[in-house]
C-alpha cells in the first residue's frame, strides 16, 4: 500500500503565503497591546479617562523602522527605476 500525502506539493506555496500574512497579523496584533499607548489593559489606565502621554505616543508613532524609512528614498527597486526614468542619449 502506498502512503498518500495529506497536502499537494502544489498547495505549499499557498501555506507558506498564508503562514506569512497570519504571521504579520499576529506580529501587528502583540505589538498594539503591549506597546499602543491607546490600549489599556490595567485598572489603573482604564480608569483616566485621557491619558497624557505625549511622549509616550511619539514615541509609539515614531518607530526606529519609519526613522529609518524616513532617510532612505520612496524606491523599490531603484536600479531598475534609474534605468527606465534616466535619458540615454
Amino acid at each position: 500500500m502506498v502512503p498518500t500525502r495529506w497536502m499537494k506539493p502544489e498547495v505549499y506555496p499557498l501555506v507558506a503565503a498564508m503562514t506569512f500574512v497570519t504571521g504579520m497579523c499576529i506580529f501587528q496584533l502583540t505589538r498594539n497591546i503591549l506597546m499602543n499607548p491607546d490600549v489599556r489593559i490595567n485598572k489603573a489606565h482604564r480608569s483616566m479617562a485621557v491619558l497624557e502621554n505625549k511622549e509616550e505616543g511619539e514615541k509609539y508613532a515614531q518607530h526606529s523602522l519609519r526613522r529609518y524609512l524616513r532617510t532612505r528614498p520612496p524606491e523599490i527597486m531603484p536600479s531598475i527605476n534609474h534605468f527606465f526614468s534616466d535619458t540615454h542619449k
